[in-house]
């Protein structure tokens, strides 16, 4: 019963959401906003939250995920920076500066798991956590999958 009403409070709020979305940016960014769906019905369930867990759980997740979109962001203007700076024939002590610069950018999106395990244990078991690290392996796993799958079939009629 409490996974039905968890999948109806999901599809629901996916629907409801999807809708206001669609609405504001017609196709622009419909994609991202199908495969951010998708990842909460499928962490959602692989998971197997209770309503009032999810209730507490995908506030903290959002901030999770807002916070690695700006770490990865970060590392990837540093890779750019570091790319430039070989490209332009920088001297070492600079070539150093901007390779310090991007691991560090790599360790900050690293050490967001850890930050956001402890908040996660305030809301859920370490079990539901850990099926939160599977699953978005899993998903992840998945989507290349689909792309590989598509990829092929347009391959394919070529």
């Amino acid at each position: 019963m409490k996974k039905i009403l968890t999948t109806i409070i999901c599809a629901a709020a996916l629907f409801i959401g999807s809708s206001m979305i669609h609405a504001q940016n017609e196709g622009g960014r419909n994609w991202q906003d199908r495969m951010k769906a998708e990842k909460i019905a499928f962490l959602t369930d692989a998971m197997d939250l209770t309503p009032a867990e999810a209730e507490k759980f995908w506030p903290v997740y959002n901030r999770s995920e807002s916070e690695r979109r700006e770490a990865f962001r970060q590392a990837m203007e540093a890779y750019r920076a570091l790319e430039a700076g070989i490209k332009a024939g920088k001297d070492d002590k600079e070539i150093a500066t901007l390779m310090d610069r991007y691991i560090k950018a790599q360790k900050a999106g690293d050490d967001i798991d850890e930050k956001y395990v402890a908040e996660y244990r305030k809301i859920l078991s370490n079990k539901k956590i850990a099926k939160l690290f599977i699953g978005e392996e899993n998903f992840r796993r998945l989507q290349i999958h689909k792309l590989n799958k598509n990829d092929n079939s347009k391959n394919d009629k070529k």
